[in-house]
């Protein structure tokens, strides 16, 4: 018996927007010669609609670089993830998912009529990927080759707003706090925020700035923290590169009896829920992680439907929230 997929390969459109069309779908963009080319097909394959078949043709495969475990403590990550579900799930779209570390990943992923991949990869993985499925797009993540569909966070403007915003208040011994990540072979990835905060410093002559880096985790912060405090001359801020380092750094300053922002202003990263109740209420910038998941997903079913193969590279804008953790020198 003749599938979706067979009228496709026929037609050489997506199996997504023969389902459409076969289903006289009025949103549907497509020319009145490709509706004619997939109906005489359909025709000339003897298609016949199954009431069993599963109404969710288009199959989207969600790939996590994190383990499951390691994304629970991550709600960044998770947020994303929730994201590209939730429109899939608006607009009855299938969801196959899979986790990097599970030991049948790629296979779970086989047939998929999108694919996206959160996270950092290397480059061998990125291919191994598109081997997979041509209709790829990569979240949180920059890849060079212009083929490839990315969408990122400005993490260059969300820093420089952040020291904007601490230079603006006299600050200038700033001090960084940051994670490192690896990909494949324990290559480690290029951080950009850190590589901003660098680049910004040196723009503005701000000499006496210091970088700690570790791990994205409050542990990791506390104690880069604790280091940071043994110096004799101490920063007056410190941007963290993640909320999760912040709060570490937070309970570091305040055990050794210093106040937060009256000696030290602090700011964070991912604005997650827990940041607004710390004491005092972080200063942090906002990454709309849900909404990067919800464009991920858009861009793959619109390039299907509308038979889009030119790659697109976009960057989301973040924002800084202001609370209580900064103040003037």
């Amino acid at each position: 018996m003749a599938t979706i997929k067979d009228i496709a390969n026929a037609a050489g459109i997506s199996a997504g927007a023969v389902s459409r069309i076969l289903n006289n779908d009025p949103t549907l963009s497509v020319s009145p010669e490709t509706k004619k080319r997939v109906l005489e097909i359909a025709q000339e394959l003897n298609y016949q609609k199954s009431r069993n078949r599963d109404k969710s043709i288009f199959k989207m495969g969600i790939l996590q670089w994190f383990s499951a475990e390691q994304e629970m403590q991550d709600s960044y990550y998770l947020l994303v993830r929730q994201g590209i579900e939730d429109f899939c799930q608006k607009h009855s779209i299938g969801i196959v998912r899979a986790f990097q570390s599970d030991a049948a990943s790629i296979a779970t992923l086989q047939d998929v009529d999108g694919l996206i991949c959160i996270g950092k990869f290397s480059d061998e993985e990125i291919h191994k990927f598109i081997d997979i499925c041509k209709n790829i797009v990569f979240l949180d993540m920059p890849v060079s080759d212009y083929n490839i569909t990315t969408l990122t966070m400005d993490f260059k403007a969300a820093v420089y707003d952040a020291l904007d915003y601490l230079t603006e208040l006299g600050h200038k011994r700033i001090a960084y706090l940051g994670g490192k990540e690896y990909v494949g072979n324990q290559e480690l990835f290029t951080e950009e925020r850190k590589q901003a905060f660098i680049t910004y410093t040196n723009k503005h002559e701000l000499n006496d700035c210091l970088i700690f880096e570790d791990a994205f985790s409050t542990a990791s912060g506390y104690q880069m923290m604790q280091e940071l405090l043994q110096n004799e001359k101490l920063p007056t801020a410190v941007f963290a590169a993640s909320d999760a380092i912040a709060f570490g750094a937070m309970r570091a300053i305040q055990e050794k009896g210093l106040s937060i922002p009256d000696d030290i202003s602090i700011i964070g990263f991912n604005d997650t829920e827990m940041s607004a109740y710390t004491t005092p209420a972080l200063t942090t910038i906002s990454a709309p992680a849900y909404d990067m998941g919800q464009h991920g997903a858009n861009l793959i079913y619109a390039a299907t439907n509308l038979n889009i193969a030119t790659p697109l590279k976009a960057k989301i804008p973040c924002q800084l929230v202001k609370r209580e953790s900064c103040a003037k020198i």
